[in-house]
């Protein structure tokens, strides 16, 4: 992510600001600018001191809190790049829903910020039925009643509510094994099942994925009942970036395609911020790392790896001094190195090798 600054005062904001507590300007996200514009009220619309030559609305969501979304003045639609893709939401009358889908959201337009900088296909159910994205956060009926599960069904990713309660999803990691959880993780995976359809089923790349992730045709629900029966081979760190990778080559390829976006995201905050690792201890240069490039243009996925390796180790270090678990609790394979590059080749097919 990168850092953002208020146009009419200097002080850095961040992505989900509204307001510059410095000099009082309401706040907005402009997508085609990737930009936080401050705003100023100009008849019925907003003038964007990022982009002053035209007028522009807050995304209906705005008024919940939970967008901070701006679009043309004269578009047809009330809703963001973003929020259009909504299908369900839960009933924001219940204050504990609409709390949870605030957080949920947000997790949301992080991911699609990443979606948008890629410029990878982004049509909705309504614009294109058979091949859109559609999302539904939904919160179970009843409580001994079925339970929402998070998933993909062909374009439509589903996110049980109960997701954005920490307390509940941390009971969920732990029951699981799991060392991450979180919302934003949970759209990185569901949206690779998506992309997984779109540039690798449609986009003529099966034989190349399946030489890397496995055969795709494996029954999917023996699949997961051998996986929850049995686990994980123990030697799975040595060919897959999770545990849960494991399971089927769907899942293998949502998973790296997850962490090729933990991956690419976090080199740019830590672009933005200047980050650049130099060991004091170390007695070569194999962990020294400076981040002075932009991972979401076209990149040799070299030099991505290069400068994450030793950026998640001085991360995982910073945890440790505060007592938190490691940023990043993963250790990448040679094998699982081969899978983010066939992701990154699926992103960039103009990149260099």
């Amino acid at each position: 992510m990168r850092l953002f600054k208020c146009q009419a005062c200097g002080q850095i904001v961040h992505f989900e600001n509204t307001l510059c507590e410095k000099c009082g300007h309401a706040l907005a996200y402009l997508p085609t600018a990737t930009r936080i514009t401050a705003i100023e009220p100009e008849g019925d619309a907003f003038k964007a001191l990022a982009a002053p030559d035209k007028p522009f609305r807050l995304c209906d969501n705005f008024r919940h809190g939970s967008c901070n979304w701006l679009i043309e003045a004269d578009a047809p639609e009330t809703l963001c790049l973003c929020c259009r893709h909504n299908r369900t939401i839960p009933d924001i009358s219940l204050d504990e829903n609409a709390a949870a889908w605030r957080k949920i959201e947000w997790a949301k337009h992080r991911l699609f910020y990443s979606l948008l900088r890629l410029e990878l296909p982004l049509a909705t159910k309504l614009e294109q039925p058979e091949t859109g994205l559609a999302f539904d956060f939904l919160a179970d009926i009843a409580e001994h009643g079925p339970k929402v599960m998070t998933g993909h069904d062909n374009g439509l990713i589903t996110i049980a509510l109960k997701e954005a309660d920490d307390a509940e999803r941390e009971r969920s990691r732990v029951a699981m094994h799991e060392p991450y959880r979180t919302l934003l993780g949970h759209f990185r995976h569901e949206i690779g099942h998506y992309f997984w359809d779109r540039l690798v089923r449609d986009g003529q790349k099966l034989e190349p994925c399946r030489a890397l992730f496995g055969d795709d045709t494996l029954d999917y629900g023996q699949a997961l009942q051998r996986h929850y029966n049995e686990g994980a081979p123990a030697d799975w760190p040595s060919r897959f970036v999770t545990a849960y990778a494991t399971m089927h080559p769907w899942e293998d390829f949502a998973e790296t395609w997850a962490h090729y976006l933990h991956l690419i995201d976090t080199l740019e905050t830590a672009a933005a911020f200047g980050l650049s690792t130099r060991p004091r201890v170390a007695e070569g240069e194999e962990l020294d790392a400076s981040v002075d490039f932009d991972p979401y243009r076209t990149q040799p996925f070299d030099r991505l790896t290069e400068s994450w390796l030793p950026l998640t180790i001085a991360l995982n270090s910073l945890n440790r001094s505060m007592g938190q678990a490691d940023l990043y609790p993963f250790v990448l394979s040679t094998p699982a190195l081969e899978k983010l590059a066939f992701v990154h080749a699926l992103v960039h097919p103009d990149a260099p090798q």
